[in-house]
């Protein structure tokens, strides 16, 4: 599997990786800020994955990127979650590392 972050300089993700790990990518490419076009493309990935755990795992963080806390929440649930740590950037990196392996 390709490292998520040593194609952060490409217009996007590989297509190797898998769907929530494109949206993670997009994520990460938007400098883990909401509003820009890179965080629209990786909600646009979450939703059309809804009810998968993985995706709603990520649409959360997606949500607490957003400061839209309570939203986050809910798809933390949706996806048998809760938030395990203590800011964005470090829950990112706990995603990236868990999905990566399940892809490997």
């Amino acid at each position: 599997m390709e490292d998520v972050f040593s194609t952060l300089d490409w217009s996007a993700p590989p297509k190797s990786l898998s769907l929530p790990l494109q949206a993670l990518w997009w994520l990460k490419k938007g400098g883990l800020r909401s509003g820009g076009p890179e965080w629209e493309q990786a909600h646009l990935i979450l939703q059309n994955g809804e009810g998968v755990p993985a995706f709603d795992w990520i649409h959360a963080l997606a949500h607490w990127i957003e400061a839209d806390m309570g939203n986050a929440d809910y798809w933390y649930r949706r996806a048998g979650r809760r938030r395990s740590t203590r800011s964005v950037s470090e829950e990112w990196n706990l995603m990236a590392l868990e999905l990566s392996e399940k892809t490997e």
